[in-house]
């Protein structure tokens, strides 16, 4: 289910960037003493965030586009192709799951058994 959602001010009026921007947005970094600049630009810097945020846990592009109101995926997948996860990653992991390749590590259940099976090297005083 889609639902269209206004937020409002204190005073009942829509709450749309204009607005929004320079009554919330842009005081709240100035307070927290972070300089203004085009990357904390207001809703539209919610937006990318949201955006980035999802497609870095591998939501569709199509998906995205329909979250962000977009009638084209091709214009989301151009304008957030930046913030994909990269495919080498991805095909090496794909790969290395379907021969069964396991990476060597120091951590994880097997390296703590084996800790625990250690003899007390403490020194006694």
């Amino acid at each position: 289910m889609t639902a269209t959602l206004i937020f409002t001010s204190p005073r009942g009026q829509a709450l749309d960037r204009n607005r929004f921007n320079p009554w919330v947005w842009r005081p709240a970094p100035r307070a927290a003493g972070v300089p203004s600049g085009r990357e904390n630009g207001g809703m539209h810097a919610l937006r990318h965030f949201y955006a980035s945020v999802l497609l870095d846990a591998g939501e569709s592009i199509k998906a995205l586009s329909e979250y962000l109101g977009h009638h084209d995926p091709g214009f989301t997948l151009r304008t957030y192709t930046h913030l994909m996860p990269t495919s080498d990653t991805r095909t090496r992991a794909a790969v290395d799951r379907v021969f069964g390749y396991k990476p060597a590590t120091d951590d994880g259940p097997e390296t703590a058994q084996a800790v625990l099976q250690l003899p007390d090297l403490r020194l006694s005083q």
